[in-house]
Formats: C-alpha cells, sequence, structure tokens
C-alpha cells in the first residue's frame, strides 16, 4: 500500500507541499530522519507531524491521513528571528553596547532563544539554548567555524595554520588537529605542574610587599601578569620575570599580545570598509602581529629541550617528556615519520599563548573577586587545603603534591566551576551556516549566518540553573541535578570538534594559582565603585577591580575526621 502525503512546515507564509510516501519508511523515526534532511532541520527527533484534526504520532496514522500533513519544530511552528529594530548605520550598536551581556539577556527575553541583531553591517545570530548551541558547535552538514568570513567575531585575526583561528575547511587543519592537542591532554598538562608552582611562587614576593606597604592592587592587571608569567613558562618553557618588583612590566610579548587582543575586539565593532583604511586598528594589528612572530621565533630557538638528548619522538611519548609546548612541537613526529612544519609550530605557538593569557587573566581575576564578593568560601578553601595536607610552614600549599592532588581537591573543582558559570570569560564563540537551516525552537537561520552561542546568558538560564543568580559551588555536589542539566547548559570552553583544546591546562594553571594564592593570603575587597567589565576586549574581565592580598598569620586546624 502507497501512503503519500504532502508535508509543509508550519509557520511558512507560502509553504512548500513535499509528497512523502509513508509506507517507503520502516519506522516513525525513518520517517523523521528523511523529512529532516529535506526541509534542512537540524535535529530529527525534534519533528512533529500535524494533521487537519489531531497530531500524528506514528507511522500508522499516515496511513488513514488525509490532506496535508504540518511540520513543527519542538511544538512550534518555524519562523525568522526577530530583533529590535537598529538604526542607520550603526544598527542595533546601541542596542547592545556597552553592556552586551545584560542587553543580550534584555533581548532573549523579548525576542525568544535565537535573536537577529544588526552592529555597523555585521549581522550575528545569537542564542541563550543550549540544545541550539549543541547543533552550532559541531562541525556537521550545516554549521562550520569560518573564521575567514569577514563577519565572524575572530576575523581579524584569522589564520589559516592556527588551529584556534584557521577554517575547518583549511587544508592545514587535520595536520594541526593531530599535533597540537597531545600535547595539551591531561597526562601532558600535569607535567608542567613543577613549572606552574614556581611561576605562582615568584609572585609572592610582590604581594608580600604590597601587604607591608598596605597597598590594595588592580586585579586584573597583576593577574594579567601572573598568567602571563605561567602561560609563558608553559608554552614556551622561559620566565618573564613579571614580579621582579611591585611595578615590573609585562614582557613585550605579553604586553603585544594583550594589545594584539584588545584590537582584535575593536575591530570586529568597526564597519567592513574601516580595513580598507590607510591608517587605523587593523594595520595596527598587522604591525603586532609581526612582531609577535618574530618574539616567537627566537624564544623557540632557546627553550630547553627535553628526552635525554632533546631527540625527536612520537607524538604521545614526545607529549610526555617535553619541557613545553614548544618543545613538544618541535620533536614530535607522527605515525610516517613527519613532523609538524615550522610554519605551523610558530602560528598554533603564537595563538596558544594568547588564546591562554587572555581567558586564564580573566579567569584568575574573577577567581579572585568571587573570594572577596561571595563571603565564607575563602574559608572553606583554606581549610579543605589544610584537610589534605598542607602545611603552613612551607610557602607553598601545594608544595611536594602532584596534579591528582590538587585535581581532587572536592571544593576547589565546584568553586572553580560556580566562578566560570556566573564569570565566564568566553563570550563570542561564532560558527557559520553552511545551509539554511531549522534548529530546535523552530528557528530558521539563513545560508552564509554567524552564530554565536551565549555563554553567559546560558550559564544563567532560568530554565537550565536553579537560583541562576545565586552563587553557589554546592550546586555541583548535586549529582542527580547535574545529570537532569541540558549537557550544553555550562560550556565555558565551548564543545564539539572545535572546542577549546587547552582546557586541561587552563584548569589545572587556575587551580593551582587559587589554592596557592588563597593559602598564603586573605583577600578583601577593595573596590570604590561597582565592579564593571571591559565591553570592548574579547573576553569578560572586570576592569576597576581591587583588593587587599594580607599574608596569613594563621591557620585552622584540620578537621576531624
Amino acid at each position: 500500500m502507497t501512503t503519500v502525503v504532502n508535508l509543509y512546515l508550519v509557520g511558512e507564509q507560502s509553504p512548500n507541499r513535499l509528497p512523502f510516501d509513508a509506507s517507503s519508511h520502516h519506522t516513525f523515526d525513518d520517517l523523521k530522519t528523511s523529512v529532516a534532511a529535506s526541509f534542512s532541520i537540524a535535529r530529527p527527533h525534534s519533528i512533529s507531524f500535524h494533521g487537519p484534526t489531531s497530531q500524528l504520532e506514528k507511522l500508522e496514522d499516515f496511513k488513514h491521513q488525509d490532506g496535508d500533513v504540518g511540520v513543527m519544530i519542538d511544538g512550534l511552528p518555524v519562523k525568522s528571528p526577530l530583533g529590535p529594530s537598529g538604526m542607520p548605520f550603526v544598527g542595533n550598536h546601541f542596542e547592545i553596547y556597552p553592556d552586551h551581556m545584560g542587553n543580550h539577556d534584555r533581548l532573549f527575553e523579548r525576542y525568544g532563544s535565537v535573536i537577529k541583531t544588526v552592529n555597523i553591517g555585521t549581522t550575528t545570530y545569537l542564542t541563550n539554548d543550549p540544545r541550539v548551541s549543541e547543533v552550532a558547535l559541531g562541525e556537521s552538514q550545516y554549521f562550520t567555524k569560518t573564521t575567514s568570513d569577514p563577519s565572524h567575531p575572530l576575523h581579524h585575526m584569522a589564520d589559516d595554520t592556527a588551529l584556534f583561528t584557521c577554517d575547518t575547511s583549511s587544508p592545514a587543519f587535520k595536520t594541526v588537529h593531530k599535533f597540537v592537542p597531545p600535547g595539551m591532554s591531561p597526562k601532558a598538562a600535569q607535567r608542567h605542574v613543577p613549572g606552574m608552582q614556581k611561576a605562582v611562587e615568584s609572585c609572592f614576593g610582590v604581594f608580600d610587599e604590597l601587604d607591608d606597604k598596605e597597598l590594595a592592587f588592580n586585579t586584573y592587571q597583576y593577574m594579567f601578569k601572573l598568567a602571563g608569567q605561567i602561560i609563558y613558562r608553559v608554552v614556551l618553557g622561559l620566565d618573564t620575570a613579571h614580579f621582579a618588583s611591585i611595578n615590573s612590566p609585562p614582557y613585550e610579548i605579553i604586553r603585544l599580545l594583550g594589545e594584539y587582543l584588545s584590537l582584535m575586539k575593536q575591530t570586529s565593532l568597526s564597519p567592513q570598509w574601516y580595513k580598507w583604511l590607510p591608517y587605523g586598528k587593523v594595520h595596527r594589528i598587522a604591525k603586532v602581529r609581526a612582531r609577535l612572530v618574530q618574539l616567537v621565533e627566537q624564544a623557540v630557538t632557546v627553550c630547553e629541550p627535553g628526552g635525554e638528548h632533546g631527540e625527536d619522538m612520537p607524538i604521545q611519548q614526545a607529549a610526555m617528556t617535553a619541557t613545553c609546548v614548544a618543545d613538544y612541537l618541535k620533536r614530535a613526529v607522527d605515525e610516517q615519520g613527519k613532523k609538524l612544519p615550522h610554519e605551523y609550530l610558530i602560528s598554533n605557538l603564537s595563538v596558544l599563548l594568547g588564546a591562554g593569557l587572555n581567558t586564564s587573566s580573566s579567569l584568575l581575576s574573577w577567581l579572585i573577586y568571587a573570594l572577596t564578593r561571595y563571603p565564607g568560601n575563602q574559608d572553606r578553601l583554606v581549610q579543605e587545603l589544610i584537610d589534605h595536607g598542607a602545611d603552613p610552614a612551607k610557602p607553598c600549599a601545594t608544595s611536594g603534591w602532584d596534579a591528582s592532588q590538587v585535581l581532587a581537591l572536592p571544593f576547589l573543582d565546584p568553586f572553580l566551576k560556580e566562578t566560570q558559570r556566573m564569570h565566564s570569560p568566553t563570550f563570542q564563540t561564532a560558527r557559520n551556516t553552511k545551509q539554511d537551516v531549522i534548529v530546535p525552537g523552530g528557528w530558521r537561520i539563513p545560508a552564509g549566518s554567524v552564530v554565536i552561542p551565549t555563554f553567559p546568558a546560558m550559564h544563567k538560564h532560568k530554565d537550565h540553573w536553579d537560583n541562576p543568580e545565586r552563587f553557589d559551588p554546592d550546586r555541583w555536589l548535586d549529582t542527580a541535578a547535574q545529570a537532569a542539566r541540558h549537557r550544553m547548559a555550562y560550556t565555558p570552553f565551548a564543545a564539539g570538534p572545535r572546542g577549546c583544546v587547552g582546557f586541561n591546562i587552563a584548569q589545572l594553571e587556575a587551580k593551582m594559582a587559587l589554592a596557592n594564592l588563597v593559602f598564603r593570603y586573605e583577600f578583601f575587597d577593595a573596590s570604590r565603585e561597582p565592579v564593571v567589565y571591559d565591553p570592548e576586549f574579547v573576553v569578560i574581565r572586570p576592569v576597576n577591580s581591587y583588593v587587599r592580598a594580607v599574608r596569613r598569620k594563621t591557620w585552622p586546624e584540620k578537621s576531624k575526621s
């Protein structure tokens, strides 16, 4: 028996009707998969079928169906995302900046889980829906990462030889993806603990002096130097001497990375024709990038080799003997005996430095902010360190510890996660649509679009979090609530094939730094005005957070088991 019905998308003004033979499909799920492919629906399971009088819930229903059948997504009609009406030339710029985080929340509340914005000629679609984020962040027939697209927020730092900044379709992507991630695997990251420990310990003299002089300090400026000290050692195996004195300036390459990232965000907010001017920030970016490459080249030549004789090794072996990421990438060879091309090595080290610096400096700043903003957490962290063997007689809480001991601290982990949930540095991970697609919620997004999952809004979405505005590390100890939550409701390092490859190092670095700082010092808020973030930087960073770090003189007794 042939059962042919005409399917159309509910919500379209002039829907096309496509004939489908239900009898040619063996299961209801098979039918949904076929319909999804025909209508470019990203998630087949989100489809429901609706006849003139009732919903069709099984394949058998089609045999008795007369007339057309409507297709809905998540029980909703298909529609195009809406957004605020723009002004001439600037579009929605003033609807979003200077407080894009707060305004995103306002716009999602008004227009729905996918919104359309036009900012100085650049159209982007933003979402706070984890289901849409899940689709967007997966490399598929519908979505990919194309930084070469002028509308992509990372366009001005696009580099088709570097893992973070290249198009997925770049010829270099597969080669680079083979070499870079193994050097930052969980086991490889743990090899950097001694270097991280040394980098953190180097800041104690400066913080001690600031305490002796009863001076507060700008949280971000000093965490920028601390993150730079750590990441420079991890990536290049070298020291920046950022804490030789209170006023030691950032090392040249670290300072230039900060400038580069600031310029990149500012140029992304400029109209497309801005790059054709014979002066300005786009030209400055090119000069800064050229100098950064030169400095990385110099550093790579002097980094200390690992292994017994600094010989080349298979990828996995090199990752476990390297002194730093640069040493690993210099000596690693694949199964065919090939090495990462030198130009790929330099560009990827440059990007790893920049990506590691901007996210880590912001995260460390928000961790210190959280210590002073949310009472009681400092005491819990110090008590936990004492209970796990930290010795007040030693300069570092984790002296003699291996990475597994730091990673096993039961409260440090939820405190870090809750800080990242409430104060996520990352907010503009973007993906490009390869063709028209209908995403969860029934939103139709046209081909060639840029879609940005807005993690700060997602991390506080009331449909996925209880009391989302409350800082509550203990929520991470509720395993039942975590299991029930959508897996993409919390994605501080993005997800999918293009997710952050350095997250193991970033988390270990943050835990090492926080454990040692909070064990040696008690932090007090010294800000003279409400703390605000920088809306024109590539990540979310506090610009006016000030703290006092007071050297601890007493520690709690070890808890009785």
